[in-house]
């Protein structure tokens, strides 16, 4: 069964001065301000859309991670995902770089390798990213 989920933003003002709120309707789990000089310099409290795709990818793809290492017989005890989206005012998302720390028993280090690669190129918000470079570093803690 397919799902939707939803946000909305209130913009107010110019893209240099004016500022919004991001509000996540589906969870309810609240708003948060954005503005440019939040995305194109310091976040001083705010959020930008470069950290929402960082958030996204990094829980899309541990999802994906966790359930691959599960089907391969290595369920995970812990995975540690960060995701960093690189932003450049003028040209755009330059690249996301995927940073792995996992617990997985009875797996060694090009397996879990392996599998994080895997992850990277299947999770939907990977594929969903296919035309910004992803990049990935993964090791067994």
């Amino acid at each position: 069964m397919a799902t939707t989920r939803s946000a909305h933003t209130v913009w107010e003002g110019d893209l240099l001065k004016g500022s919004g709120t991001v509000t996540l309707d589906s969870s309810g789990i609240g708003s948060t301000p954005v503005s440019w000089p939040s995305r194109a310099e310091e976040p001083n409290g705010k959020t930008s859309p470069e950290e929402l795709i960082a958030a996204a990818h990094s829980s899309c793809f541990s999802m994906a991670l966790s359930n691959g290492l599960t089907q391969a017989g290595h369920a995970p005890t812990r995975l540690i995902t960060s995701a960093d989206v690189t932003f450049q005012p003028g040209t755009g998302i330059t690249g996301i770089h995927l940073s792995v720390e996992g617990t997985v028993p009875g797996i060694d280090e090009a397996a879990f390798t392996a599998a994080a690669n895997d992850a990277k190129a299947n999770c939907p918000v990977s594929q969903a990213l296919a035309g910004t470079t992803i990049t990935l570093s993964a090791k067994l803690c």
